[in-house]
């Protein structure tokens, strides 16, 4: 499984072991981590831990977080994607978490929009076995607009390793 997703400024590819450094910048940085338990990586084995974590999802489940692409540059700036959750959270399980991550020197640019909605039409087209929902903390604002654009509702509130959470539904008609 090699899936490619191209929009206007990114292509959405599998997170390769090639991206290590690219990996370890972004989960490195405290601010990316700021509101996701404040608990960056420390070392490049860390981030290879999660690049194999990641390869490990496309095996076992056809599905995993993609690395973000710009066309322009070729430069890994994040990832966006989907990752199916098999252990209860806020009371669902077997369900696909969508998320994001992109190094702070794009932020503010619509990065995460246009992936997530590139992601939406995917999941409208190959992924419509799944419930799809969101989380993220109460107090990063932004991210709560990016899912509300890309057609997720907040729905329920709950806490998540000590993080107030929203819960996210997916409102796209599949």
């Amino acid at each position: 499984m090699n899936i490619f997703i191209k929009t206007d400024r990114f292509i959405l590819r599998e997170i390769e072991e090639s991206d290590l450094d690219a990996m370890f910048q972004l989960d490195n940085d405290p601010e990316v981590h700021q509101y996701l338990g404040n608990n960056p990586i420390n070392n490049k084995e860390q981030a290879l831990a999660v690049i194999q974590f990641i390869r490990n999802q496309y095996q076992e489940n056809e599905i995993g977080r993609w690395a973000v692409v710009e066309k322009a540059t070729n430069n890994f700036v994040g990832w966006s994607g989907f990752k199916l959750i098999t252990e209860p959270t806020n009371e669902h399980v077997n369900y696909l978490d969508f998320g994001y991550r992109f190094i702070r020197s794009v932020w503010g640019n619509g990065y995460a929009t246009e992936c997530g909605l590139a992601c939406m039409a995917y999941a409208k087209t190959f992924l419509k076995e799944y419930d799809i929902h969101a989380m993220a903390d109460q107090r990063n604002i932004a991210s709560k607009k990016v899912l509300e654009k890309i057609g997720f509702e907040a729905t329920d509130t709950f806490v998540d390793q000590q993080i107030p959470c929203y819960w996210f539904d997916l409102k796209l008609d599949f």
